[in-house]
């Protein structure tokens, strides 16, 4: 699978910005697609089912969503604060027949207060 992100940018304190991973597959029953910051920090995480999970960092102010036609995953983060600023890879990860993982390329997000 090969993920592509795209919406990153630079905002100011309490902006917001919806960044999108574009997906070269369909998600099945045994896939998750999420957003990291700097491939660490889980911001959120969505299913086939679109069950979601979300991290502590950005709770509350970010919503994940995932549109099946498209193959993409958007996040939309509200209320931007600058420590939210970093690099957010969109992470793809199976389970069955064969586990697996990818990474797409990452996006730069800035938040200047």
């Amino acid at each position: 699978v090969q993920l592509v992100e795209s919406g990153g940018g630079s905002a100011r304190t309490g902006d917001s910005l919806t960044l999108s991973c574009a997906l070269s597959e369909t998600i099945t029953a045994f896939d998750t697609v999420g957003w990291y910051r700097d491939q660490r920090d889980l911001v959120a995480t969505i299913d086939q089912l679109n069950r979601t999970n979300y991290g502590d960092s950005l709770r509350g102010r970010v919503s994940i969503s995932r549109d099946s036609e498209k193959n993409t995953v958007d996040l939309r983060m509200n209320d931007l604060k600058p420590e939210d600023s970093g690099v957010y890879y969109c992470r793809f990860s199976r389970l069955f027949p064969t586990a697996a993982q990818a990474w797409g390329q990452g996006t730069q997000v800035t938040v200047s207060s």
